[in-house]
């Protein structure tokens, strides 16, 4: 089956138990059309670039699925019709890479920068 990776924003004035239970609930609707979520993250609450239905900031998590097109078409939908959900982005990935993604990362952690001119 095909990787997917999706990141989702939600309302900022969900509590963080309700912003992680949209992380339950939508992998549940991947398990019910035959897919499985390999992988989640909540990154928290994160102030956004540029306001999003008068929203500053908002609950941002992570998964990474395996599923076939039509689950990840059908939780899309569902996401898009959510009061909750202001914004997902799904990208079809050829493998997902291993350990926590670079925003759960510890700056030690991340690779060494370039030298600043």
């Amino acid at each position: 089956m095909p990787l997917y990776e999706h990141v989702m924003i939600a309302r900022q004035d969900l509590s963080n138990s309700q912003a992680e239970g949209l992380i339950e609930h939508f992998g549940a609707v991947l398990s019910d059309n035959g897919g499985k979520l390999v992988d989640q993250e909540y990154w928290g609450v994160k102030t956004m670039a540029y306001k999003i239905n008068k929203n500053r900031k908002g609950h941002y998590a992570f998964l990474k699925t395996d599923a076939p097109s039509a689950a990840v078409q059908e939780m899309e939908r569902l996401m898009r019709l959510h009061d909750d959900v202001m914004r997902v982005l799904t990208i079809k990935v050829d493998e997902h890479a291993e350990g926590p993604s670079v925003q759960m990362q510890k700056r030690d952690e991340r690779g060494d920068r370039r030298e600043r001119r």
